[in-house]
């Protein structure tokens, strides 16, 4: 009855917003919450107007509270970073509308919907993929260039989470859960013991850039999803996270998403005028392997504590006995050189 409840408070919703999404909308139809989204609602529906039908996505707060809300930009400044990062050619999909709390749908906005593929498991392995796997590694690396030098006067307000800050940030997190893990406590050690620097002039980090939170066609990258974690920081977080072997869906040989090397992804990166630390680099590939491993453990207690019931949460939990063996493979002393 909830799920029913709420499906009809969204079609209302969008219904009333209807003219103010599309110019001489009237009827919106195939409303459907879509499938993912662990922290985040994202439903698609189309609008008619006239002969012509737009195809829309609204992405919505989901009830999701605490740990995992708290590196969160909330909604209207993911809008706001979306708008700026197209703006900086940036693939993106183009903001319609920024909800308001007369709308009743709570925090959210009303984006384009560009169609693709965004499911990880297909772009590694599907045969109508094949072409885009051979430049998207490459594409993936000029996007995030494109990011990383965004001006960040202007932008939303944002925290700051630079190495030795955001290695506290996991640690609070994950002793809180009072589920020991020695090979976390060893990673902590090391990422403690080789932190770089802070940045004298911290960039504009996507914060979960990676296969899955992409849209890929044939020809490759369409567009970037899934601003919420966006924060100033060390633009190298971007590219270790998308080195992080949970993002290559089974195929473990190619490192960056399962569908491309690390020498094309840097190419990328350096086509569009962006400096590159391969050693920055690989302490953010620890780092987010680690961090995947301490999210892991966060959707497990949320479920472990009711606040989050959907078995979905415990299943990700289990996961974080895989990110164990990739930290493991990734610290131990021959994988140093």
């Amino acid at each position: 009855m909830l799920v029913r409840d709420e499906s009809k408070r969204v079609v209302d919703g969008l219904q009333a917003l209807a003219a103010t999404l599309v110019p001489g909308g009237a009827a919106v139809r195939d409303v459907r919450r879509l499938s993912g989204g662990a922290s985040q609602q994202t439903w698609a529906f189309e609008v008619d107007a006239g002969a012509q039908t737009w195809p829309l996505i609204l992405r919505r707060a989901a009830d999701a509270t605490g740990e995992r809300a708290m590196g969160s930009a909330g909604l209207a400044a993911e809008a706001q970073l979306i708008e700026v990062a197209r703006a900086g050619g940036v693939p993106v999909p183009g903001v319609r509308h920024v909800l308001r709390a007369s709308d009743g749908l709570g925090d959210g906005f009303v984006m384009d919907r560009i169609e693709g593929e965004t499911l990880g498991r297909r772009i590694v392995r599907e045969a109508r993929l094949t072409d885009a796997r051979h430049v998207l590694a490459y594409q993936c690396g000029a996007a995030l260039a494109r990011i990383h030098r965004l001006p960040t006067n202007g932008l939303p307000p944002l925290r700051r989470a630079d190495a030795c800050a955001e290695l506290d940030f996991q640690i609070e997190i994950h002793r809180g859960h009072g589920t020991p893990r020695p090979v976390f406590e060893i990673a902590f050690q090391w990422l403690r013991a080789h932190a770089p620097a802070d940045m004298d002039m911290p960039a504009l980090v996507h914060g979960d850039f990676r296969n899955g939170n992409l849209i890929v066609g044939g020809e490759g990258l369409r567009a970037v999803l899934d601003w919420e974690l966006a924060h100033l920081g060390d633009p190298m977080e971007d590219l270790g996270w998308m080195c992080v072997r949970s993002w290559r869906f089974g195929n473990g040989q190619l490192p960056v998403g399962g569908f491309g090397t690390r020498e094309q992804l840097l190419e990328g990166y350096a086509s569009e005028g962006g400096v590159i630390d391969v050693e920055r680099v690989r302490w953010w590939e620890v780092m987010g392997s680690l961090k995947w491993g301490v999210i892991c453990g966060t959707m497990l207690q949320a479920w472990r504590s009711g606040r989050e019931r959907e078995v979905e949460k415990a299943v990700i939990g289990r996961r974080a006995s895989e990110a164990e063996s990739d930290l493991l493979a990734l610290l131990a002393p021959e994988g140093e050189a």
